[in-house]
């Protein structure tokens, strides 16, 4: 039997979970189509998904079609919950693609878009709603075409567009030869002959979908029905099956970690190599920490079943794993080399969307118990490691990152519901950065004034390219020291810089060990170590952050905003209010286009005015706005005060603050 990882993805309220309810019912595998507005549909299960009736995070369902079976992975479409989305891709064999017949192409469709084509992930097109009344077809395709920049190949027409009795007719036409001989030279021979037979169109349809050239597309609507069966025959035999060597090295990875009736930890985790069995020791993550795998289950139709195996290609939930973490690499051996490790794909576990821009500080209501609080915390950012903390322990707060206003909404939510913690939020604020501006050099020798530390720390800060994150270099012997030495000035280094002169992360930067020395382990005659006289990592971990703050002092640093590209379309009558409230809030247009009645605009905004223009748009023209926007990159803060953020580390940039709270910790 074949199987398949699939992944259903959309933009918010097009119809995905409803879809996945209908291929379920489709293939036997329930006997009443759950309703999103009844609350009652199989991958919503959390208490605030039906209630909200919206997606929040990803579930896997399972339903064969004929000798294939289908891991079905249903995804948030809300984009606050991009990364439930982002670590389901990785594990994905290919992927269905829902748009609104009525709606059209949005915001969060093309943010998906490119994405499933930048990891070249097979993905067909389901065009839902064709029963709505307002649902288009010609057009639409257009619009698909354009606005995603994808090769689609209509697979059928529609008749009854807009009322109940809607319906899809398969066929391959004219369009589909057109678009195929753009990738094959054989076909594209016979086209221009006019001797394309069917039996060539349809193999060239499968090879190129699965090679993600192009993307079929199929009309119809989740509600009635219409159209889902040439769907599924289209998931059957376009996407390609799961691969993987069930006798190969073990090699799979986590998308998704959740709790347990028990409070146990429980993984979901993809194999890409070899079989996974119960009571087999694995090794995870990247500092190879091992664990014994107490139970396991597999996606069987419509529900998980227990098991004593995982074997490549499929889905498994997996016990015991206490210290494990979405995005975590398994293997079998902690000694495996680094080919048996290659099984799992780069794509696994890398961040393909943009990190969270925002931040809020949480505020305990007068009854919670902040113990409580700091627990139901941490639960949370285990399932979403996005959800970054933030410690404040001389103030008592924690700050969280977010994507947007909904997801605090519902963060605030889960914690009274599941946890019994009600809180509050501070007002959110954008997650600025730091870059250094020029290059900056510092150090403090062993056994020298003013240096409390038994070790020599030298380091210099440079600029680094834009997006290179942090990068860490010598220009002394590996031999000049003890290995575990340079590796604490490493860390040192790594942890110092999330916190720069201003508070924030710094980035985009070269720090490089220019002076090392320490002092040999020396004892007393007839006496064991004497830690006054020798050396330890403590020394080192301790000089490093005043040695590189005083480097970055000297450096100088600059504080960015994060920035979002947005592109508005608004009624052309709409825009003399509008422009106005752009240049309020720093919305700077780039482009103006006029398109009949309509205007769009493109250009670049703060990402701390963005909910405060969505919110304004509907009122400004009319209900007609429409507005798109993401991440796009960082920019110096050229207005106002710049901003600072609260440190929450020892403050190595007051040198007798920090020595008071080291030295004494040291000692």
């Amino acid at each position: 039997m074949h199987l398949l990882n699939l992944g259903i993805l959309a933009h918010v309220d097009a119809g995905k979970t409803s879809l996945t309810e209908r291929l379920l019912h489709s293939a036997g595998v329930i006997d009443e189509i759950g309703s999103v507005d009844d609350g009652n549909t199989r991958t919503d299960t959390l208490a605030l998904e039906r209630q909200r009736g919206i997606t929040i995070k990803s579930a896997v369902v399972s339903f064969p079609v004929d000798d294939v079976t289908v891991n079905l992975i249903d995804t948030p479409g809300h984009p606050d919950f991009i990364a439930e989305v982002e670590r389901v891709l990785g594990v994905l064999d290919g992927a269905v693609l829902v748009v609104s017949a009525v709606e059209g192409v949005q915001p969060q469709t093309r943010i998906l878009m490119r994405t499933l084509q930048r990891l070249r992930i097979p993905t067909l097109l389901f065009v839902n709603k064709i029963d709505r009344r307002g649902a288009r077809h010609d057009d639409l395709l257009r619009a698909i075409s354009e606005r995603l920049r994808a090769s689609v190949v209509p697979m059928g027409s529609v008749e009854g567009l807009g009322t109940r009795e809607a319906a899809f007719l398969p066929g391959l036409g004219p369009t589909a030869s057109a678009v195929l001989a753009d990738y094959d030279d054989e076909l594209l021979a016979a086209y221009v002959e006019n001797t394309v037979s069917y039996d060539g169109l349809r193999a060239a349809l499968v090879a190129q979908t699965r090679q993600a050239r192009v993307h079929p597309v199929y009309f119809g609507s989740a509600i009635t029905g219409a159209g889902v069966d040439a769907l599924i025959t289209g998931i059957k035999e376009l996407l390609p099956a799961a691969e993987g060597d069930p006798q190969g090295p073990l090699s799979g990875t986590v998308f998704k970690v959740e709790r347990g009736l028990a409070g146990e930890k429980v993984a979901y985790a993809r194999m890409f190599s070899g079989t996974l069995r119960t009571r087999d020791r694995i090794t995870f993550g990247d500092a190879g920490e091992e664990g014994k795998v107490t139970s396991v289950s597999v996606f069987d139709h419509g529900t998980d079943i227990g098991a004593d195996s995982v074997p490549a290609g499929r889905i498994g939930r997996l016990w015991g794993l206490g210290e494990i973490r979405i995005g975590d690499a398994i293997w079998g051996s902690p000694r495996a080399s680094a080919a048996e490790r290659g099984g799992v794909p780069r794509k696994a576990y890398e961040h393909v969307f943009a990190p969270p821009t925002l931040e809020t500080v949480v505020v305990p209501g007068p009854d919670a118990d902040r113990r409580a609080l700091h627990l139901a915390l941490t639960r949370l950012a285990e399932q979403d490691p996005l959800i970054g903390l933030r410690h404040d322990e001389v103030r008592q707060e924690t700050a969280v990152s977010l994507y947007g206003e909904v997801q605090k909404e519902v963060i605030q939510a889960t914690l009274a519901d599941e946890f019994g913690v009600r809180v509050t939020f501070r007002e959110t604020t954008p997650l600025c950065i730091e870059r250094p501006l020029h290059t900056g050099a510092a150090v403090e020798f062993n056994k020298k004034e003013p240096n409390p530390f038994l070790a020599t720390v030298g380091l210099r800060v440079d600029p680094g390219p834009v997006g290179s994150g942090v990068r860490f270099g010598l220009e002394v012997e590996l031999g000049a020291m003890p290995y575990a030495f340079f590796k604490a000035v490493e860390d040192s280094v790594r942890e110092t810089l999330g916190q720069g002169l201003h508070g924030w992360r710094v980035t985009d930067c070269v720090v490089t060990m220019t002076h090392s020395g320490y002092s040999p382990r020396q004892s007393h005659a007839h006496q064991g170590f004497d830690k006054s006289m020798s050396s330890t990592g403590a020394d080192f971990r301790g000089l490093t952050p005043l040695v590189l703050v005083e480097a970055l002092r000297r450096a100088g640093s600059q504080v960015h905003e994060p920035m979002h590209r947005f592109r508005v379309e608004v009624p052309a009558d709409t825009l003399g209010a509008l422009l106005p409230v752009f240049a309020a809030l720093r919305a700077v247009p780039q482009t103006t286009e006029t398109q009949g009645s309509l205007c769009v605009l493109e250009g670049v905004v703060p990402a701390a005015q963005v909910h405060g223009l969505e919110r304004q748009l509907p009122g400004l023209t009319g209900g007609e706005g429409e507005w798109e926007s993401a991440f796009d990159h960082y920019a110096p803060v050229a207005h106002g005060t710049v901003p600072q953020r609260a440190r929450t580390d020892h403050n190595p940039l007051n040198r007798k603050e920090y020595l008071l709270n080291v030295t004494r910790r040291v000692a």
